[in-house]
């Protein structure tokens, strides 16, 4: 399965656009330091490397279940 890419390997209009999703979403610093620790342990995902967005506390995920 494929892993999800660290920030630094993401492209600059996908970062660009996770910082306004951010902004728009009022994602803390506690909350970003919780996924950088998710992300550095290297987790297994379904398909894409790449984060497309972020979800609102309690917002449900659009799409098929996994």
């Amino acid at each position: 399965m494929p892993r999800i890419a660290r920030w630094s390997e993401l492209p600059s209009n996908m970062r660009e656009h996770l910082m306004d999703r951010m902004r728009d979403r009022g994602i803390t610093v506690e909350d970003l330091n919780q996924l950088r620790l998710w992300i550095a342990s290297e987790p297994e995902v379904p398909e894409g490397q790449f984060p497309k967005t972020f979800l609102m506390k309690g917002q449900a995920a659009k799409g098929r279940a996994l």
